[in-house]
């Protein structure tokens, strides 16, 4: 008689042991490391928007030359493909580079010492005009938007909206490697983001 409980026992504590691992195993993916997410492209289509109307872009007239930035747009490069633009036309055949997406730091500018990520530079008074479209990570356009200077600001950087018009179309959607956040998300699953730094972006 004193054996049964002392056997029962055993047997449920046999039986109940994988159940006893499984909570484990549960608890082991409850502490699953946190990966870095990028904001949803909701936020930064606001930006864009918001954006608008101070300048997609910025002219300066500086040192005898005309610098045009394209910062507004660089905060936005994880969820962006390209950034299309042209001078002085409509053409929009030409392409500023993005810098490589961090997620952890998804807003913050390239580090760039040579600002490649930042300006352009032409002679004084070349651009009058500046015809700008966005591209998202999804191939999407945003509008066409044509800038022009600001006049009598001196060396303040100012642009103003000439016209506004809307993609004639869908654009095609990019390649994985045309969209830096496409190939950050391609990488190896649980892939360790590198450790953010500081951006050395600087205006002249």
């Amino acid at each position: 008689m004193t054996r049964f409980p002392h056997m029962l026992f055993l047997t449920l504590a046999l039986a109940g042991s994988p159940l006893l691992s499984g909570t484990v195993f549960a608890q082991d993916a409850e502490e699953e490391e946190y990966k870095a997410v990028l904001p949803d492209v909701s936020i930064y289509k606001a930006m864009l928007d918001a954006n608008k109307m101070t300048g997609w872009i910025q002219f300066r007239n500086y040192d005898d030359k005309q610098l045009i930035y394209f910062t507004t747009l660089q905060t936005m490069h994880c969820r962006l493909s390209e950034i299309r633009y042209s001078i002085n036309s409509d053409a929009l055949d030409k392409r500023f580079p993005l810098g490589k997406c961090n997620p952890q730091i998804p807003f913050n500018l390239p580090e760039d010492n040579t600002n490649e990520y930042i300006y352009i530079s032409l002679p004084a008074g070349e651009a009058k005009t500046l015809t700008i479209q966005a591209v998202w990570d999804d191939g999407a356009g945003s509008e066409i938007v044509v800038y022009k200077p600001c006049e009598g600001v001196g060396d303040s950087t100012c642009a103003q909206i000439k016209t506004i018009k809307k993609p004639k179309k869908q654009l095609q959607e990019p390649v994985p490697a045309d969209s830096p956040i496409r190939a950050v998300q391609s990488e190896t699953p649980g892939k360790t983001f590198t450790e953010p730094t500081p951006s050395t972006a600087a205006r002249p």
